[in-house]
């Protein structure tokens, strides 16, 4: 099962995006989810946790974003979103969404402009 990602987008520095998170099969419950969470891969690098939330709600962020960035779900439309304020030149990438059950599907292109 793949989740896929999308409302990726060209955005000036300072900006703001939201990208946002389904099972297009609709197969899979969020609600039987350990945890949900956005990676993101930069040119050249390996693939990097963002922003995680557990089953219980309880979400972490790396240090890069934490400020900026917000992590939030619905389990009865099975969505999650990642807010994105503030954007640096340096958030540019590929951004992907997984759950604890889940293969990495599509992800989507943020590309942040100086």
């Amino acid at each position: 099962v793949q989740l896929q990602a999308s409302g990726g987008g060209l955005v000036q520095t300072g900006g703001s995006l939201t990208l946002s998170c389904t099972d297009s099969g609709s197969i899979v419950s969020f609600n039987s989810m350990d945890w949900l969470g956005w990676y993101r891969q930069l040119p050249g690098k390996q693939r990097e946790l963002v922003a995680i939330i557990s089953r219980l709600g309880s979400t972490t962020y790396v240090d890069a974003v934490r400020g900026r960035f917000t992590i939030t779900r619905d389990t009865s439309t099975n969505t999650l979103w990642l807010q994105m304020h503030n954007l640096k030149p340096e958030d540019t990438a590929v951004y992907y969404c997984r759950g604890s059950s889940t293969d990495w599907g599509q992800g989507t292109q943020v590309t942040v402009s100086s």
